[in-house]
């Protein structure tokens, strides 16, 4: 298997993106596609001594496209840039699956123009995992669609029920609709007639879902539109920031809570560890005929790690193939 990151997409690139590439690439024993400026990726590959399994092959390219530029120019002024070619090494099934941290803009242009949705599918959608106290759930939409129709929060809904099931190895995962009531009269004319529809289909619709009812993990996906779900997330991560800040300042603040911050510092490793975005990897965008996985533009070597991780798991699994037949 040969996965294909975008070296230098993300603020970290390209120094974490090559390190991350090169970790998985030994722990996963997968075959890795470097895309960018040649020079300084080898540059970095010897000063780090880092190594890879089996090939590795650099697509050399000058260009970038930035989170300042516009996302449509990954197909005309953008088009050879090292997010630009590392899709059309996908496209051309040169990869298996495509790995960046760059603009989310531009990867849901190019998944959705260079890649092709599936068939049937109204709007591919990124999918990205939350943890929460048991484990973790997908949000869905987490911002590719700011306004969105019934029908594809439906078509989210089943995707998400069939990436879990495949992916995530979840038994018939549950499936919530995120609403500002449970009643299914609850909401605006979108949620209503959504709700209609997810009842109708073929998963394990579970009903609407409040908000505050999210990080307790009651279901395994929560489906909303991408404004909404961009909203949820950024407020998940913000409150997470803040909360450990929080706890910080409490154990400096005297010495008998220092002394329990000692005490009580492997279990809070632990639990920083749970909410860290880089242990989760990257969000899939769903709906798209090949294996696309987002990471955080943040993202260091372990979060890169992990989103080729996740690529790696997304096309061993038949899911866009389940996805296909179910739309």
């Amino acid at each position: 298997m040969r996965i294909v990151v975008d070296a230098f997409g993300g603020d970290n690139a390209p120094l974490e993106i090559v390190k991350g590439a090169s970790l998985a690439s030994n722990e996963y024993s997968v075959e890795i596609t470097l895309t960018g400026d040649k020079d300084k990726i080898i540059s970095i590959i010897d000063e780090n001594n880092l190594s890879f399994f089996g090939e590795l092959k650099i697509v050399d390219t000058k260009d970038v496209i930035t989170m300042h530029d516009d996302p449509t120019t990954i197909l005309k002024s953008h088009a050879e840039s090292s997010m630009g070619l590392a899709f059309i090494e996908l496209k051309n099934d040169k990869a298996d699956a495509f790995v960046s941290a760059g603009s989310t803009g531009a990867i849901i242009v190019g998944g959705t123009l260079i890649i092709k949705r599936i068939k049937g599918i109204k709007r591919p959608a990124l999918g990205g995992m939350i943890p929460s106290p048991d484990g973790s759930y997908m949000l869905m939409d987490m911002g590719a669609n700011a306004e969105c129709r019934p029908e594809m929060l439906a078509q989210f809904g089943v995707m998400a029920s069939v990436y879990l099931e495949k992916v995530e190895n979840r038994k018939n995962p549950k499936i919530g609709l995120l609403n500002i009531g449970t009643e299914d009269t609850k909401g605006d004319e979108l949620r209503k007639d959504a709700y209609k529809l997810l009842e109708k289909s073929n998963i394990n619709f579970v009903g609407n879902i409040e908000s505050r009812e999210m990080p307790k993990g009651v279901c395994d996906a929560v489906i909303t539109d991408g404004f909404t779900g961009n909203i949820a997330l950024k407020l998940i991560e913000g409150t997470s920031i803040t909360l450990f800040k929080l706890i910080k300042q409490v154990m400096y603040k005297s010495l008998p809570n220092k002394l329990a911050a000692l005490v009580l510092k492997r279990d809070l490793y632990s639990l920083k560890r749970l909410m860290d975005s880089n242990e989760v990897g990257g969000t899939p965008l769903l709906g798209v005929q090949k294996p696309v996985i987002k990471a955080h533009g943040s993202s260091n070597a372990t979060a890169i790690k992990n989103a080729i991780r996740q690529a790696i798991a997304f096309t061993n699994s038949n899911a866009i193939e389940i996805i296909s037949n179910n739309i």
